[in-house]
């Protein structure tokens, strides 16, 4: 049984940090998808893919996995570049980019 590690980075559609300040725990797939014959959804027998453990820190995470015997795999944070730019950096005399209006 394996499962990964990590910190969810921060969705396109928000600016803050809202809830990317815990680390999840979720099992891979052990068995493939199937194609219900009936009415066409899809489907699994692994039920531990939809399971989705958060922890407030790393260590939390990994205890969590060698308690229970789970074989866990940690992925790095992803590293988050602040990039600070003012309005007034675009009427600068010395400006890189051209001047358009």
């Amino acid at each position: 049984m394996r499962a990964k590690i990590y910190r969810p980075a921060r969705t396109a559609m928000q600016s803050g940090k809202a809830k990317t300040r815990f680390w999840l725990l979720e099992f891979e797939h052990s068995a493939a998808r199937e194609i219900e014959p009936l009415m066409g959804w899809t489907s699994s027998k692994d039920t531990r893919q939809q399971l989705r453990l958060k922890f407030d820190s790393k260590e939390e995470a990994l205890a969590y996995a060698a308690k229970n015997g789970i074989d866990a795999q940690v992925f790095a944070e992803p590293v988050r570049r602040r990039r600070v730019v003012s309005y007034s950096d675009n009427f600068r005399f010395d400006r890189r980019g051209t001047w358009t209006h």
